[in-house]
């Protein structure tokens, strides 16, 4: 089928809420994806941070393809190996409390305010500008964004935004807050990273007053900054961590994972999903976790993002470069949706703009030197 027929079923069947590049992917192997005209392409987007293991991943694709000939759901009314690993998997490798499984970044961010709000019935959640957490009602009211929350008022009450200082969360956190959630790295808003200053103040503060510290790293997790979580790079704990995208492996899956504090908040009946958790996505991100903690491959996270920011920086029309890892941003005097259209129909690199000025670069974490230099060279000839 042609792109001008997929264009056509998309204009007369599917609902208007994307803004797609005119490129029908059919194939993908590692950092490499191809188009249906057979043309190859340098991904340095990963899904959004999904595909960090690099598409198709051998360990992931044969996990999936062993579970799904053997059992693929049966709900959590009953019991399956894979979910229950899993969650064994998630809180040893972080906070050591439990896991509520989801199918999304969205969904893990609803069951964290929910948990929230239980262990402190009608507290107030704060946040801070900048923000993303997700499209759903909870998630997108704790996403101080008026281009987003506008359309879709009135919204769920009980949020609050601050700015994103180590002062404002100190001022903004009361008796009456139940929690306070924080992307140690805002993916959406462009890769900015808050201070280690800012989580230690909202952690102290959350002490202070009561209130969980919720790190949401659904974006920012797995790997993607040279550790396995975040929060560790930044000498701060919280009490819960919200994950997502690479989790799967490239199948959808959430996670809430608490500390020992609020892991038996929770108790039967109070959240539940059909899917989360199944065999077979379990399964994938079971063979993606395994991956992304070898110590080799974070190492090479932290070198590959260091060779990438130092080329960025060396750019024509580059004005800085931000963020941890191979989580990167540029900001740009010159406009970031053409330069990021350029790159991908005439480079054949595939980046995103998250704003008018910003580039983002979420390469997988198994992108070599060669390639890394390669990004850098095709984006170099985009950027004129």
């Amino acid at each position: 089928m042609s792109l001008a027929e997929l264009q056509r079923l998309e204009a007369e069947h599917v609902v208007s809420s994307y803004a797609r590049m005119p490129v029908e992917f059919v194939r993908g192997q590692g950092s490499r994806l191809w188009d249906a005209e057979g043309r190859e392409y340098l991904d340095f987007l990963c899904g959004i941070s999904v595909t960090s293991l690099g598409h198709c991943h051998p360990s992931v694709v044969a996990a999936v393809r062993e579970q799904a000939g053997t059992l693929m759901h049966v709900s959590n009314l009953f019991y399956t190996e894979p979910g229950m690993k899993l969650a064994q998997a998630l809180s040893r490798s972080s906070l050591g409390g439990k896991v509520f499984l989801c199918n999304s970044g969205a969904e893990a961010n609803e069951a964290a305010i929910k948990l929230a709000r239980k262990a402190k019935p009608g507290g107030e959640v704060l946040v801070v500008h900048g923000a993303f957490h997700g499209r759903t009602y909870g998630a997108l009211s704790a996403t101080p964004q008026e281009s987003k929350q506008a359309p879709f008022a009135p919204l769920v009450p009980g949020f609050a935004a601050v700015e994103p200082t180590a002062q404002a969360l100190a001022d903004a956190v009361h008796e009456g807050t139940a929690a306070v959630l924080l992307e140690p790295i805002q993916g959406e808003s462009g890769v900015n990273v808050l201070g280690d200053e800012v989580l230690a103040a909202a952690r102290a503060a959350c002490d202070e007053h009561g209130a969980a510290l919720i790190f949401d790293e659904i974006q920012c997790g797995m790997g993607r900054t040279g550790t396995l979580w975040a929060y560790e790079q930044t000498g701060v704990i919280p009490d819960a961590l919200t994950a997502a995208k690479a989790l799967g492996g490239g199948l959808p899956i959430g996670a809430l994972v608490t500390g020992p504090r609020l892991a038996d908040v929770f108790q039967p009946g109070d959240h539940g999903s059909t899917f989360a958790g199944g065999p077979v996505v379990a399964r994938a991100a079971l063979a993606a976790l395994e991956h992304t903690s070898e110590k080799a491959l974070l190492g090479a996270v932290i070198e590959r993002g260091e060779q990438l920011a130092r080329g960025l920086a060396e750019l024509a029309h580059v004005l800085c470069v931000r963020g941890r890892g191979l989580m990167l941003a540029c900001e740009l005097d010159i406009s970031a949706p053409e330069v990021v259209r350029r790159a991908l129909l005439e480079q054949r690199l595939v980046l995103n703009a998250t704003g008018p000025a910003t580039v983002r670069l979420l390469p997988p974490l198994t992108v070599s030197e060669a390639e890394v230099a390669e990004g850098l060279r095709r984006l170099g000839e985009a950027l004129g």
